[in-house]
């Protein structure tokens, strides 16, 4: 059985949480959390929501839907801010107590968002936050960047999809890691070993060069998870494939000699509701 997942998006509503310049911690966090969700959906993972849209939440309601739905795993999404402007940056994911499964998977976290270019700030031990403290199933809550930094909020927008991207896959490791792997099952679709071939799935701009453009879709360290992503591209009649690379199963579409047909690739991608991001 498919492990069972609450997402939080923190604040909502009449509490938007940290602003700056108009920008709004909730909405932020409403926005990573859909992103994340939807990964770890295409996971195979079940997948609750707290929120979906701009509503009221007390933190004690975030933690009693969690615990209302029996869930395996709590995760909050937050941003930071310092006292004025600038003070701070980088990301810090923030745990009840310093043990069990939650500490390992909070460090993964944090080390993917590192290498996606933020700062990483630590873990934190926060045992008097209520979603930490009154949730029955390890929680963490994560603090993705800070929300008065520029170079934060420029890293957050330029490489979103790169950021949801290394938290779902430091949740997806260390539930492997634990051996409580989700999953779908299924082997039949050929994988490209290092580039996309002509011929193998790709459209007519398809060429012998080096580079190409690609559209990611998802990338998963289990074949069957990529497999169903890559059936869901093929019955939308996208040319889909499968790349095996850096030990991932990568799910793109497309490969383009021109960056401006990979764009408008893209672009229809997205159309379709898929998380999207180019690559070469």
């Amino acid at each position: 059985m498919a492990e069972k997942i609450v997402i939080d998006a923190g604040h909502g509503g009449a509490n938007p949480g940290a602003v700056y310049q108009g920008r709004r911690e909730s909405d932020d966090a409403l926005k990573i959390a859909m992103a994340l969700g939807r990964i770890l959906e295409e996971n195979g993972y079940d997948v609750i929501f707290t929120r979906t849209t701009d509503t009221t939440q007390s933190v004690g309601q975030k933690a009693a839907i969690a615990n209302e739905e029996n869930a395996d795993l709590f995760v909050s999404i937050h941003r930071n801010a310092g006292e004025y402007p600038g003070q701070y940056s980088g990301v810090q994911t923030l745990i009840y107590d310093d043990s069990g499964l939650k500490k390992e998977m909070a460090q993964q976290i944090d080390e993917n968002l590192a290498k996606v270019g933020f700062r990483d700030a630590g873990v934190s031990i926060r045992p008097n936050l209520v979603v930490l403290n009154s949730t029955e199933m390890p929680a963490l809550l994560v603090e993705v960047g800070f929300i008065d930094s520029e170079k934060d909020n420029e890293l957050l927008d330029s490489r979103f999809q790169a950021v949801v991207q290394a938290i779902a896959d430091g949740i997806m490791d260390t539930l492997e890691k634990d051996g409580r792997s989700a999953g779908v099952t299924g082997n039949s679709i050929p994988v490209i070993p290092i580039r996309p071939l002509p011929g193998d799935n790709m459209p007519e701009d398809g060429c012998g060069c080096e580079t190409y453009y690609r559209v990611q879709v998802g990338a998963f360290s289990k074949r069957e998870n990529a497999e169903n992503l890559l059936q869901s591209l093929l019955a939308d009649g996208l040319p889909a494939f499968l790349l095996y690379e850096d030990d991932l199963y990568k799910v793109q579409v497309g490969a383009f000699s021109k960056l401006t047909n990979a764009i408008n690739m893209e672009r229809q991608v997205r159309d379709l509701g898929y998380n999207t991001y180019i690559t070469t």
